[in-house]
């Protein structure tokens, strides 16, 4: 079953606003508490405001169907708060009961395909209503707007949109296969050349893309998928900046950090590389991005497609 909390989050994200809304009669128009504009393409592929539209005509989405569309909002401060095209993926939302006049599923309900819109909506009524009682965040401020901009893509029943679904799914698990790959060459290059810089010696590559370097065995048993292993780590970029280290963790009050090897518990290169290892073992790990964090961002501090060195410890090794 399709929900909204599944497909609508109130999630920030920086942006870029929908573009390309242009025409004639370009105002705002309020319809049973709707405050919005509307764009059709007309005839030469140029969008032209739709003027004010019936709310109750059979053109636009209905209850029970599903939206797949791209969003993005802004605060009456006119700060972006949330833009759907940088994640890569549309956002598919099912069309509920409007659960008061002037709401984000009156909006849809006034849209057909291939139309795009800009909505003020009521950020108490929406936050209250279509958000499940959340309080409003520090940065919308209370009795004021938020001005959505949305630009419809398909509307279908249900089953239809899990169809769909399910293939978006596989052409960006496809997509994002072959731009690893591709990013892969690239991390490969840049990580030779930091061994050559460095002068790193008796360096070994696992079958996936590790590079690893033991600076000090160990004698105790090698680490193996299912295994509960303990390390020690302190975790770096290439140019030097640590990013993190088991050693002065507040949160584990730097004690090593243990997990079960092989289960997908921490980023593949880890997975990878530290089954290489003995009990006992100190070594330099060198990690390409699709093996650690791939496209994603971690903050200001972890941009995409950072590569990652690791100075681990295999404290311990238990079955």
């Amino acid at each position: 079953m399709l929900s909204k909390s599944k497909f609508l989050l109130p999630v920030l994200a920086g942006a870029l606003l929908l573009q390309g809304c242009k025409g004639n009669k370009d105002e705002f128009h309020t319809t049973d508490g709707l405050t919005y504009k509307i764009y059709s393409q007309n005839d030469k592929g140029v969008y032209e405001n739709k003027g004010e539209v019936n709310l109750a005509d059979s053109t636009g989405a209905k209850i029970g169907q599903v939206v797949t569309l791209q969003m993005s909002y802004k605060n009456a401060e006119d700060s972006l708060l949330f833009n759907s095209r940088e994640n890569r993926t549309p956002i598919m939302l099912p069309v509920m009961k409007s659960p008061f006049k002037g709401s984000l599923e009156q909006a849809l309900m006034s849209m057909q395909a291939g139309d795009s819109g800009v909505f003020k909506i009521n950020a108490d009524s929406l936050f209250a209503k279509s958000f499940g009682g959340q309080p409003l965040p520090p940065f919308i401020k209370k009795g004021s707007d938020l001005t959505f901009f949305i630009k419809v893509d398909k509307i279908q029943s249900e089953q239809d949109a899990m169809a769909s679904q399910q293939k978006m799914m596989e052409e960006q698990m496809k997509g994002a296969a072959e731009r690893a790959e591709k990013q892969t060459v690239v991390d490969d290059a840049k990580i030779q050349e930091y061994i050559k810089a460095n002068n790193l010696q008796n360096v070994q590559k696992t079958e996936s893309g590790v590079y690893y370097v033991i600076t000090q065995p160990g004698k105790g048993p090698k680490a193996a998928a299912g295994n509960l292993v303990s390390v020690h780590y302190k975790g770096m970029f290439l140019d030097g900046k640590e990013f993190d280290s088991s050693y002065n963790n507040p949160m584990s009050g730097g004690k090593p950090f243990e997990f079960p090897l092989g289960q997908g518990q921490v980023i593949p290169g880890w997975d990878d590389g530290i089954k290489m290892l003995n009990k006992g073992s100190k070594a330099i790990l060198l990690i390409p991005s699709p093996l650690a964090y791939g496209e994603q961002e971690r903050g200001p501090d972890m941009p995409a497609n950072s590569i990652l060195r690791f100075d681990v410890e295999l404290v311990d090794v238990k079955n």
